[in-house]
């Protein structure tokens, strides 16, 4: 068990140098074409890539990679691992707590339902387009009107 004193730190870590998200991936392989992916990923420089090192550690989860430019980034991205890490930080969030609150929503809706119908999926896909607005990203290239219309076109949506 991590300790309060811990679990705050690494939160305001992640309100500081983190990003929380929630992104609609392309998968031809399944069959709803999309995957609803959640993330927490913390960045520092290379330099003091120990600092991530130590975080996984105490997490228990993720992986770390280094970029080609100087940063290093700790991420977080099977749900259930997302969803643990989260709710333990959710306390000790402050800038961070709708991103957070958000993604505890959709990950425990992807935990508990590993097949999810046409329009439950549509409607998490949704929810993830408000990370357009949380996370200031304009550049999203894949929103829930696309899932919609592909999942209308392979007719697994009743008008």
């Amino acid at each position: 068990m991590t300790s309060p004193e811990i679990l705050s730190y690494i939160a305001g870590f992640l309100d500081g140098d983190g990003c929380i998200n929630l992104q609609i991936v392309r998968r031809k392989d399944y069959k709803l074409g999309y995957q609803i992916r959640p993330s927490v990923t913390f960045f520092q420089s290379t330099i003091n890539r120990f600092l991530l090192e130590w975080l996984k550690s105490t997490l228990g989860v993720g992986f770390i990679r280094d970029r080609k430019d100087g940063v290093s980034e700790y991420a977080i991205v099977e749900v259930d691992s997302v969803l643990k890490v989260l709710s333990q930080l959710r306390p000790y969030v402050r800038l961070k707590t709708k991103q957070c609150d958000l993604t505890i929503s959709v990950a425990q809706e992807l935990s508990q339902s590993r097949r999810l119908a046409p329009g439950d999926f549509l409607e998490l896909a949704r929810k993830v387009d408000q990370f357009i607005d949380l996370n200031f990203s304009r550049k999203r290239s894949i929103r829930s009107d696309q899932v919609e219309g592909y999942l209308r076109a392979q007719q697994l949506l009743i008008p």
